[in-house]
This record gives C-alpha cells, structure tokens and sequence, in this order.
C-alpha cells in the first residue's frame, strides 16, 4: 500500500477539479482527500494499491490534461488515515 501526495499548478481552481478527483476516485480502491490551496494549487493524497493509486492519477490527469500546468509528487507508505475519498475544506 502506497500514499502520493501531489500538488497540482495552472488553471485548477474553479475549473471543477476537486469535484472530477471525486467522481474518478469512485472507479479506483483508493483513500484519501483532494483541496484547494490558497496559493492557486489544489493538493490530492491517494492511498491504495500502487496500480489503482497510479490508475486514478492517470485517469485525472487524462481528464483535466487543459488545466495542469505541472505538479510535484511525494510518494510513501500508506498511513491508513480515510475512510474514503473526499474533498476537504
């Protein structure tokens, strides 16, 4: 089990991001939360397997290619901290 925790940069606020990470997380065995930072980025933690962490992040990414302009990945061991995804305040 794997935790990533990634900082998305460009157009990703107001632009539904949080709420497509929720609807792609459901097709994914993953946990954990996306937010927006109050720099303009959005910060996402996914906990799982590494292929349905790594299947979610390809499928987001596919999905809002037109908004990421770069992001920053920090890769570890899970930590069991959710139940589920959601989006945090």
């Amino acid at each position: 089990m794997i935790r990533q925790v990634v900082r998305f940069r460009g157009q990703v606020q107001g632009v539904g991001f949080r709420a497509t990470a929720l609807w792609e997380s459901r097709g994914f065995r993953v946990t954990g939360y996306v937010r927006n930072l109050e720099d303009g980025g959005v910060e996402l933690a996914a906990e799982g397997e590494a292929a349905e962490v790594e299947g979610f992040l390809a499928a987001l990414r596919e999905r809002m290619a037109g908004s990421i302009r770069d992001e920053a990945a920090e890769q570890g061991r899970a930590l069991g901290l959710w139940d589920g995804f959601h989006i945090a305040p």
